[in-house]
């Protein structure tokens, strides 16, 4: 058996057993992926100060995102299609983050329903919503989302287009895929992949089949895809969706100062610092440098989170050290999930806890409320001087 001691070492296991249509969609960005690059390159260019002869015992990772006690700043990011990474994907990466203490947020666009998950865990979870135009549908799934006992509703704002993805149009993955010849018979040559699929009744859309109006089956999704994405979204409606909800609500996707300004004003309890994982505006700074402006703008007001792009414990450090309150992690326990199921999942969060403490220990820190920005080293003009 393999020894796993970074998250790379799930990368290349994952590799080889997950087809590579699913592979490119989670290992890719949009256009040129200078953004999906620079997302992890930016985090390499800060460097970490060492400190000696400190105290060094009884450290602690745990603190709280939006006030749910966390064993580690670290949540499982909203990720489409995971149930088709391995089968039942959502179930595993959830029941993963739940016994080791860390928040799980379920897409939209899952393969395995809000209610799926719900059945199969103790303790709420986080569900991500797209900005769709049928008031009907968000009703409905905010309903389902409360009786399903979720905690948080994470609102996703930069998606009313989609980033055109070379290597999906590609392969054929949509919503739903497209199979060719070519993505089938490299199916076939994943047998444990496949078999996972053959054993498991949640290969669709659980959120949208059967919920969607006009959407009864996999054939007629592809349609209500086209056309329920809200491209008029404006701050008015993001505070209708605050209002239709009544709980819990953390936007994701914001990357500039203003927007951070006005994300601050409609009152939620927490943006995510986001790009869609390169996903989506190619050219785009990093998330980790567009960070301390948002800070510097709106710190005090809203907790601040950051996303894309982190894939070690230590990105995690270098971002709460800059006044992160919590981090996102999508890739990373992807990668674990395809090359071992729940249980690798569980070994890329045992990774990333590890490389944390450690890390903490050998800046001369204990805990998360001790990282600041004096254990980093930034470059200057780090988060750039544009014109």
């Amino acid at each position: 058996m393999a020894v796993i001691t970074n998250i790379d070492d799930l990368k290349q296991i994952y590799r080889r057993r997950v087809p590579k249509m699913f592979y490119d969609y989670a290992e890719s960005g949009s256009w040129t992926e200078q953004t999906f690059r620079e997302n992890t390159s930016d985090f390499d260019k800060i460097r970490l100060r060492q400190r000696v002869a400190v105290d060094m015992t009884g450290r602690s990772t745990a603190t709280q995102m939006i006030g749910e006690d966390v064993t580690m700043p670290v949540a499982l990011a909203p990720v489409g299609l995971t149930g088709m990474q391995c089968a039942d994907g959502e179930i595993k990466a959830a029941k993963a983050a739940e016994d080791f203490g860390v928040p799980f947020t379920l897409s939209t666009m899952s393969i395995c329903s809000i209610e799926d998950v719900a059945e199969n865990t103790t303790k709420p979870f986080w569900f991500q919503v797209y900005t769709l135009k049928d008031d009907d549908f968000m009703t409905r799934l905010f309903d389902r989302a409360r009786a399903a006992n979720c905690s948080a509703i994470v609102i996703t704002v930069d998606l009313q287009l989609l980033g055109q993805r070379h290597k999906d149009l590609k392969n054929g993955l949509s919503a739903p895929p497209k199979l060719t010849v070519k993505s089938v018979a490299n199916m076939m040559t994943k047998v444990q992949w496949g078999l996972g699929m053959l054993g498991t009744k949640r290969r669709f859309f659980g959120n949208i089949v059967g919920h969607a109006k006009g959407v009864t089956d996999p054939s007629s999704l592809s349609e209500w895809t086209a056309s329920a994405f809200d491209q008029t979204l404006d701050w008015e409606r993001i505070k209708q969706f605050k209002k239709m909800w009544g709980g819990k609500v953390i936007l994701k996707g914001i990357l500039d100062v203003e927007d951070a300004k006005m994300a601050a004003n409609v009152g939620v309890d927490a943006i995510i610092v986001s790009n869609h994982g390169g996903r989506q505006l190619d050219g785009a700074l990093s998330a980790i440098r567009a960070l301390g402006p948002i800070l510097e703008a709106v710190g005090d007001k809203v907790e601040v989170h950051l996303d894309s792009g982190i894939r070690s414990g230590q990105d995690v450090l270098k971002a709460m050290a800059m006044g992160a309150r919590g981090t996102y992690i999508g890739r990373a326990y992807t990668y674990g999930l395809g090359a071992m199921g729940q249980a690798g999942v569980t070994k890329a969060l045992e990774v990333i806890h590890r490389e944390m403490d450690l890390t903490m220990g050998l800046c001369g820190r204990r805990t998360i409320d001790g990282l600041d920005r004096d254990v980093l080293l930034v470059p200057k003009g780090f988060a750039g001087e544009w014109e």
